[in-house]
């Protein structure tokens, strides 16, 4: 009988450019704002994650996904496996308010929290929930809502 199961190959790899280093919720919220569209960050939602290794370099920035005008999904496996691929050590989540309301809902209290305890599982530490707007930005960190 022939085994037909796929071989799995995982590599890892980088380059000694230097990277930048996050320090707050403010030089999070810049580096996030600059990859974010400005044609559309008032018309779709998007979620995004900012991988960070020991010293909080930034390793990259992965787009996870896109929704629509009130929502997107998260989808925590292809998030945590993102992070474990490009070896992070912590991770900072963002995603946009079209409506341009800087305030956290149940659902983004609610998925950021199943975040933290996935990371938590898995040795990767959630260190921020940025919500983000046309002008401005809203630390979750820093309101203490997770």
């Amino acid at each position: 009988m022939e085994n037909n199961v796929a071989e799995i190959q995982v590599s890892y790899s980088t380059n000694s450019r230097v990277r930048p280093k996050v320090t707050c919720g403010k030089s999070a919220f810049d580096l996030f704002y600059n990859s974010w569209s400005q044609n559309t960050i008032e018309l779709q939602e998007e979620f995004k994650v900012l991988l960070l290794n020991r010293a909080n370099n930034v390793l990259g920035i992965y787009p996870l996904s896109k929704g629509g005008s009130a929502g997107t999904v998260v989808d925590l496996k292809l998030l945590f496996a993102v992070a474990l691929k490009c070896n992070a050590t912590s991770i900072i989540v963002a995603h946009n308010h079209p409506s341009g309301t800087l305030k956290a809902s149940e659902q983004d209290i609610k998925i950021t929290k199943k975040i933290k305890e996935a990371g938590n599982l898995l040795e990767i530490t959630l260190l921020d929930h940025i919500i983000i707007t046309k002008n401005n930005f809203l630390s979750m960190a820093n309101e203490g809502l997770f």
